[in-house]
């Protein structure tokens, strides 16, 4: 299962379980590229988003995990790179699934809202969930090729909450 390193990172609010989590890695003998944060210092989580991504792309890292208060800012922030699928994950379950039918890289979990022991159940299965390969290809497909927004027809009708 293991190949490249388990990039991991966090802001301040998520320093405690990230911590935590990188040491249960270790245990568990994954390599860990740790990007920081090392503190509580207050700090911006889409710096260390980026730092997770740019693993990702160099190589450097087969997966990624990120850790913020909620997971919310810092999976959005990871997003924004085409080549990351973060995946804010509150469960064993939707960690298993984000894998199997999204071929998730990244997993984003809320230092203020998870137990150690649901975060690390949930890393757990991330790490070890593999994609399943048949319908859910061509979704993939389609958010890693975007269309062009000027051709796609749009079947909402917007006037229907119009008045006049």
């Amino acid at each position: 299962m293991k190949s490249a390193a388990i990039a991991i990172a966090s802001d301040h609010a998520g320093f405690p379980l990230k911590s935590d989590l990188a040491n249960f890695l270790r245990g568990k003998e994954f390599e860990v590229l740790d990007l920081g944060i090392n503190g509580t210092t207050t700090v911006d989580y889409p710096d260390f988003a980026v730092a997770v991504a740019r693993a990702l792309l160099d190589g450097k890292a087969s997966r990624g995990v990120l850790v913020c208060g909620t997971g919310l800012g810092i999976s959005i922030a990871a997003n924004r790179y085409p080549w990351v699928r973060a995946a804010l994950c509150h469960d064993v379950t939707t960690a298993r699934l984000c894998r199997e039918h999204n071929d998730a890289n990244v997993i984003a979990l809320g230092g203020r809202l998870l137990g150690l022991e649901v975060a690390r159940d949930c890393l757990e299965a991330f790490l070890t969930t593999y994609f399943c390969d048949h319908r859910h290809t061509r979704r993939l497909i389609k958010m890693t090729n975007p269309p062009d927004l000027n051709n796609v027809k749009n079947s909402f009708n917007y006037n229907i909450f119009d008045s006049s």
